[in-house]
């Protein structure tokens, strides 16, 4: 695991009088993360079924670290499309030019694409942004002088600026995974890029990922789906995402109260994801999470891509975080699928070798795909369409 006692010591310096409980806040949640019995190799058996003991751990603590899943051919290819990346960003929120003064990445974007924040802020919490969900505003260090106004926390619609990225999506042992939790007729929801600059990056609030189904009758713990996040350069207490394991099955969380009870944002039995570059986190959408600022060494960058059950999505009025709220019918959900079809055809062109992933639905449909230029222009604004519930 990454040594990170270095940071621990400059992020609890951020803390003012807090600083000794800062500092033991962090040593003891990462001491209990590690305790926790879930992590571990993908394990599916000759009949693709996933392991039971690896079901019973995800539905009990609401979240699975799957290790070693990216190696590191495949982590340098991510980090080659990361640096190309970074150096076509705005150079700010309102601009759509690049430091080299070009057109931006995203200039041409109908769909939100970055999130920025202030350098160790919390811009989504308190807020009524994502339907208030961030209830509660984390504490915002004060940045080093030298720190730009501001920088990106989320790139969204990341799998349209990033082959790499796209191929990750098709990984088979994840999609085999996302296809024994939501069934073979799985839906996509939506992927991003996390981005936490060490002494810059910016906080994201405690909260439930959520919103349409907390009142349905027919609510259970998977009702909201899962997300993967695939650590690049690993995970910490610093700057990793935090849990409060089990919250998952617990409904919608008044979590004012939960930090008031607490006595500050650092919430009791709160635990961080420990992982290494290549380990890759599976989240139950409904666990309470959230992260501090980075103001550690650290980078982290996550690579997030979540997937639904379809009777969770089919039908239902969406809840307009990720995309405008409409209700999603059959067509939007094959046309927002599409997105797998040219990630699994990508990925073959990577890795001619590797035994691909078959999605059920295209397999009944008979619907074939190929990725090349083409296909890479239709997928443009593709997150327009993300499965938001």
């Amino acid at each position: 695991m990454i040594d990170t006692t270095k940071s621990i010591e400059a992020c609890a310096n951020y803390y003012g009088q807090d600083s000794e409980e800062m500092k033991n806040y962090l040593l003891e949640g990462e001491k209990r993360a590690l305790e926790l019995p879930n992590r571990g190799p993908i394990d599916i058996d000759s009949n693709g079924l996933l392991s039971g003991v690896i079901r019973e751990a995800y539905s009990k603590y609401g979240f699975y670290i799957f290790e070693n899943v990216l190696n590191k051919d495949e982590l340098e290819d991510i980090k080659s499309d990361l640096n190309r990346l970074s150096a076509k960003f705005p150079t700010g929120p309102e601009s759509l030019f690049d430091s080299k003064g070009e057109p931006a990445m995203n200039a041409n974007s109908k769909a939100l694409t970055i999130v920025w924040s202030k350098p160790l802020g919390d811009p989504l919490g308190g807020t009524q942004l994502a339907n208030g969900r961030h209830q509660i505003k984390m504490f915002e260090p004060k940045a080093d002088e030298s720190a730009p106004e501001a920088v990106p926390l989320i790139l969204l619609g990341s799998l349209q600026f990033s082959d790499a990225c796209l191929r990750t999506y098709a990984h088979p042992k994840l999609l085999k995974v996302a296809e024994n939790i939501n069934g073979d007729d799985f839906a996509p929801f939506n992927e991003a890029l996390f981005i936490k600059e060490p002494g810059i990056g910016a906080a994201v609030s405690w909260h439930q990922d959520g919103v349409t189904h907390w009142e349905s009758e027919n609510f259970n713990e998977d009702i909201h789906g899962f997300n993967f996040m695939a650590q690049v350069y690993g995970s910490t207490a610093v700057n990793g995402v935090w849990v409060v394991p089990g919250t998952h099955k617990e409904g919608k969380i008044d979590i004012k109260k939960l930090v008031a009870k607490s006595g500050s944002e650092r919430i009791n039995g709160a635990v961080p994801m420990i992982c290494n570059p290549g380990d890759v986190v599976m989240c139950n959408r409904q666990l309470l999470h959230g992260s501090f600022p980075n103001c550690g060494y650290e980078p982290r960058v996550t690579v997030n891509f979540g997937f639904h059950k379809r009777s969770s999505v089919l039908g239902t009025q969406g809840g307009g975080i990720h995309s405008e709220s409409q209700v999603f019918n059959e067509e939007i959900i094959e046309r927002r699928s599409r997105l797998l079809g040219y990630a699994i055809e990508a990925r073959k062109q990577k890795y001619p070798d590797e035994k691909a992933f078959s999605y059920s639905p295209f397999l009944k449909s008979g619907k074939q795909f190929k990725w090349n230029e083409e296909a890479r222009q239709n997928i443009i604004d593709y997150n327009l369409d993300d499965l938001s519930i």
